[in-house]
């Protein structure tokens, strides 16, 4: 079992998917890095998913993750925008699944409270959790600290369950 896990956090978007690279090695969160992949509203929708793919591709190709983590689509109230929101999400799953990664799924209100221990918790309130958990962090944007929760929620699961493990109970 490895010691060291690379996680990477993906908040999907179609104006902006915000990605975030963590490790976990014992019970230490570190910041590797972190952005937002940004689209032009102008171009139509398969000139957009073509950008998210091809970055998405470049930034696991270039930092090469053991796991990924996407944040589930919220339904809101216009169906246009989430079937849109969906699309970006689809390629968020698709890209990491044909570098070969685990790829898990996290509600929005599940990172929320993983990260700031309420599910209901705002954006700066994220963001600060963030900061917390990675002192010295420079966050490139709401996008990506929320890529950035998404991962840390993910490596605080996989650290659970590979203490579990460890324990001989989780058979």
């Amino acid at each position: 079992m490895q010691n060291r896990l690379s996680v990477l956090g993906l908040d999907p978007g179609l104006n902006k998917t915000g990605w975030g690279l963590v490790t976990l090695e014992g019970t230490h969160l570190k910041h590797l890095a972190n952005g937002a992949i940004t689209t032009k509203a102008n171009e139509d929708l398969p000139a957009r998913l073509v950008v998210i793919f091809k970055a998405l591709t470049e930034i696991i190709s270039t930092w090469r993750p053991d796991t990924c983590a996407v944040e589930e689509t919220f339904v809101n109230k216009n169906p246009a925008a989430t079937l849109k929101l969906n699309h970006a999400r689809t390629i968020a799953l698709l890209v990491p699944a044909l570098a070969g990664l685990p790829v898990t799924s996290y509600a929005p209100n599940h990172v929320k409270k993983s990260v700031v221990g309420v599910g209901h918790a705002g954006k700066e309130q994220v963001q600060m959790m963030v900061r917390v958990l990675l002192p010295g962090v420079e966050i490139a944007g709401a996008d990506a600290a929320d890529a950035l929760a998404v991962a840390i929620c993910h490596a605080h699961h996989c650290g659970s369950a590979r203490a579990f493990a460890r324990t001989g109970t989780g058979r």
